[in-house]
């Protein structure tokens, strides 16, 4: 939810999309790294409400539920003019805390991730008349499922 400084913090979130590599694709630009996280209704209407880009995920053919989801995209930006402050991504595992940075965030795309915790900062920006607010990752903590070899063998050290 929105925080005092109009950033907003979002714990134990999905998130969708994920492009951490900013792979060329139908939608992404070559270089442009950055996912969408999951809201609820309300979560959903109070952003929308201030200003903050949401959208709408329509459901898929094959989808018996066929409930629209309200989601938030979110960027990725490590390099000059990144909003405020480069990011601060951390990846969460039995072994403690991995600051991960420009060149490592890409393992997100494949990563098993069991929770989300992130703050985005806000950007506002008026193109054409329109006005917005776009989000921008600050922190974010990523905890991924890890796999039970991995557990396992964890305490011997690592060869060069």
């Amino acid at each position: 939810m929105p925080q005092p400084d109009n950033t907003v913090l979002m714990e134990g979130v999905q998130i969708i999309y994920r492009n951490f590599a900013g792979r060329k694709t139908t939608y992404n630009a070559e270089g442009d790294r950055n996912f969408a996280v999951l809201l609820d209704d309300k979560t959903a209407e109070t952003l929308a409400a201030d200003g903050w880009n949401v959208k709408i995920r329509q459901p898929r053919e094959d989808d018996e539920e066929g409930i629209p989801q309200p989601f938030l995209p979110v960027a990725i930006k490590f390099d000059p003019p990144a909003p405020i402050q480069p990011p601060r991504v951390v990846l969460i595992t039995s072994r403690g805390r991995t600051y991960l940075d420009e060149s490592m965030v890409e393992m997100l795309d494949s990563a098993d991730i069991i929770n989300v915790d992130l703050i985005v900062n806000p950007y506002h920006y008026e193109v054409n008349d329109k006005k917005g607010i776009k989000a921008y990752v600050r922190s974010m903590y990523i905890t991924i499922q890890e796999d039970p070899l991995d557990l396992k063998y964890s305490e011997l050290p690592a060869s060069p």
